[in-house]
């Protein structure tokens, strides 16, 4: 029961990194391959305060949020002067840069060898040590989070968002400040992808760089693009979908090393099969690529 619990556990965490990121790249239309950095930055935040200051949790967490955010703004205001396929090659100049700088700074992120040894969160004094107790502590970020970002999808800001997704030059005609509103959401995005990276943290006890790489991007905009752009509900079903159904494969005698690869192989099979055939994913309403073409034409 504990390993179906630790499932639900990932699913919840990846849902909310996934809802961020579906805020930039399926409500706005920014395509992000730097979520990833934002998601190791809040898990690296937490963890340092925790094992080297003893700070609590909530603490943690909230410094996790500010440091995404302040290093979402400085990335987000020269960068979102950018369009299309330039803006997508900074965010990834950006994953690399946060990347090496996990892996290289052996001194204070610990390198290759991570951080071991983070404490279970303790909430009202009690410590969030099983599987199921961890489990509804997720779920009490993922419906809150779910809500606020459903709300503001709906709000007049989210229908500015989607007009920029649909046809920028026509957003700027209309008096909006494109840019403003882009960073805004750019940094939303970066602050609560944080906040899954802290829930990370707090769950495996050990963080290392080989969990936040332009891979785990990827990973991260796939869910996104299978469960379904512009839709919230999609991205936790993605999430459901590409973490449950792989798992599986633990269950039929296939070494690790194989299993692994049979992943990789699930991911980009399925990736395929929703560009080519169902583009706007599971419950999405908008296909990537699509107000591009109607711009051109």
């Amino acid at each position: 029961m504990d390993y179906f619990f630790h499932i639900l556990i990932v699913i919840g965490i990846y849902s909310i990194v996934a809802m961020s990121l579906n805020l930039l790249a399926g409500y706005t239309g920014l395509i992000s391959v730097a979520h990833a950095a934002f998601y190791g930055i809040g898990a690296y935040t937490t963890a340092l305060l925790s094992l080297k200051a003893g700070l609590p949790f909530w603490v943690n967490i909230f410094a996790g949020i500010l440091a995404s955010g302040i290093i979402a703004f400085l990335m987000a205001w020269p960068s979102l002067r950018t369009f299309d396929d330039f803006f997508v090659i900074t965010t990834f100049a950006f994953q690399i840069i946060i990347f090496s700088i996990m892996n290289n700074w052996v001194s204070f992120t610990g390198g290759p060898l991570g951080l071991p040894g983070i404490p279970r969160p303790i909430i009202l004094g009690i410590t969030i040590s099983s599987h199921l107790m961890f489990l509804f502590f997720v779920a009490s970020f993922v419906m809150p989070i779910y809500l606020m970002l459903n709300q503001i999808a709906d709000s007049s800001f989210g229908r500015v968002l989607k007009a920029i997704r649909e046809d920028e030059i026509f957003a700027i005609s209309m008096g909006k400040d494109v840019i403003k509103y882009k960073i805004t959401v750019f940094v939303i995005g970066a602050t609560i992808a944080s906040v899954g990276g802290s829930l990370y943290a707090y769950y495996i006890s050990f963080i290392d760089p080989t969990s936040f790489t332009i891979i785990e991007s990827i990973f991260m905009l796939s869910i996104v693009i299978i469960g379904g752009a512009g839709k919230l509900s999609g991205s936790i079903a993605g999430a459901a979908l590409l973490i449950f159904i792989p798992e599986f494969l633990r269950f039929i005698d296939m070494p690790n090393s194989i299993a692994a690869n049979m992943r990789q192989i699930f991911y980009g099979l399925l990736l395929v099969i929703f560009m080519m055939f169902r583009p706007q994913g599971l419950f999405g309403e908008y296909s990537f690529g699509e107000s591009n073409k109607k711009a051109k034409q």
